[in-house]
């Protein structure tokens, strides 16, 4: 497996790691379980860390010595490609296999796969063109190198692992990927992290949060594609409608600053609509800890803009707690709507303020649907993400063409994702 902009072993939430960094390690993990060995390769910044690292039985970190051994902006990454993929041609080992993560990965993938004469799996992880159609106010589009990066990658790979329908829409719509190339894989959660354990109150205890609060939790990197701005605005109207909820909430707010926007973010327009008072900033915590804070929650709350699946809403349902989610990406497969949580159409701060309310007036609801959530939950661990993979691989090298060769004949213009099934239960009272 290849990572070239940010480690496997980074923490989650900081700088560029985040939901990918998770994907890898805990697809390994599973995939080792099921006699796979696996080397992640990425870039060694000079943080200290050994050569290798094993992180399981079978699962091993590879740092590659490609460019500085520092941290460098992404923006400054697409240089660092061919020195990454010379670092990697250097390698006795022989592999059966490239799987790449993003499109940075899936550029070196390209090159050492067709060095070796192995097939290229790439999962994409997140699409230019569709964070581009999505973006927030002042944030900054993806730029015409990434796009034509991920045209390449999408042509020449094997095979096309996407997280949702909705992401293997976008591949064949946008970006003109045959079908039968293109695979559905939904990621998985770590079910022995992320479980209720000893409850709400328990984990309020432990994280010295008040025990009759209403407490809605945002956890991510904090950028604008994934929307903090949007909460802040909908608490500011939550309380505008509701004065008497203030002396009750609390909006923790756990993550790292990533990615263009100004750093203040949040704060500073917290600060702005008069709610600073309210919200608290955490940064970015450990898994377990993590989990934590989920079972400490009301609710969690995910209003990006864009998200190819939202792992932080499939481990919040795994701890027992609901979603309020936008409806994007896929959001969608990973919340039940109206059993497991509420999805909400569009970005207006007046929705989500609306079943922000609902939630706080309802704490019977929390208590159902977090029931809900964890069976939802159950349903999709890492072993069956592995073993869904494992039938990716066995296609891949059944019928193998070398890397790079596969040019497409013509633009195909696919139909629009197919529409997923409609999940939703009415549930009487949920603001629509």
């Amino acid at each position: 497996m290849l990572s070239v902009h940010t480690s496997p072993l980074h923490q989650p939430g900081t700088g560029d790691a985040g939901g990918m960094n998770v994907y890898m390690v805990q697809l390994s993990r599973a995939l080792a379980e099921q006699g796979i060995e696996v080397d992640l390769f990425t870039r060694c910044r000079g943080e200290g860390r050994p050569p290798q690292v094993e992180i399981a039985p079978g699962v091993r970190v590879r740092h590659l010595h490609a460019g500085p051994r520092a941290a460098l902006p992404k923006e400054d990454m697409p240089g660092l490609v061919v020195p990454f993929s010379l670092a990697l041609m250097k390698e006795r080992r022989r592999y059966d296999l490239v799987h790449s993560h993003y499109w940075l990965s899936g550029q070196a993938g390209r090159i050492a796969a067709a060095g070796w004469g192995i097939p290229l799996v790439h999962t994409a992880h997140t699409l230019a063109l569709v964070k581009n159609a999505a973006l927030a106010a002042g944030d900054t589009p993806e730029p015409e190198l990434r796009i034509r990066g991920e045209q390449q990658v999408t042509a020449s790979a094997d095979r096309l692992i996407a997280n949702t329908a909705d992401e293997a829409g976008a591949l064949r719509g946008l970006y003109g990927a045959s079908a039968p190339r293109v695979d559905v894989v939904r990621p998985g959660v770590d079910l022995d992290t992320f479980r209720p354990g000893d409850g709400r109150a328990a984990a309020r205890a432990r994280l010295g949060l008040p025990t009759g609060a209403f407490i809605p939790v945002y956890a991510g990197r904090i950028q604008p594609l994934k929307g903090p701005d949007v909460l802040v605005r909908a608490v500011a109207e939550l309380l505008k409608t509701d004065p008497a909820l203030r002396s009750r909430l609390l909006v923790p707010v756990v993550g790292g600053h990533s990615g263009a926007g100004p750093v203040g973010g949040p704060c500073d327009l917290a600060r702005e609509l008069g709610v600073a008072d309210v919200l608290r900033y955490f940064p970015p915590v450990a898994q377990a800890e993590l989990a934590d804070w989920y079972r400490a929650a009301d609710v969690l709350v995910v209003p990006s803009r864009s998200e190819s699946f939202g792992l932080v809403a499939l481990e919040a349902q795994a701890c027992g707690t609901p979603v309020l989610a936008a409806a994007v990406g896929g959001l969608p497969t990973a919340v039940w709507d109206g059993v497991t949580g509420v999805l909400v159409p569009g970005h207006d701060p007046v929705d989500y303020a609306r079943r922000l309310r609902w939630f706080a007036q309802h704490p019977e609801a929390v208590v159902s649907m977090g029931g809900a959530a964890v069976r939802h939950a159950r349903a999709m661990s890492w072993q069956a993400a592995a073993t869904r993979t494992l039938e990716v691989y066995r296609r891949a090298l059944c019928v193998q063409q070398p890397a790079g060769t596969q040019m497409r004949q013509e633009r195909r213009h696919a139909p629009a994702s197919p529409a997923l099934p409609s999940w939703r239960v009415e549930k009487a009272g949920i603001p629509a």
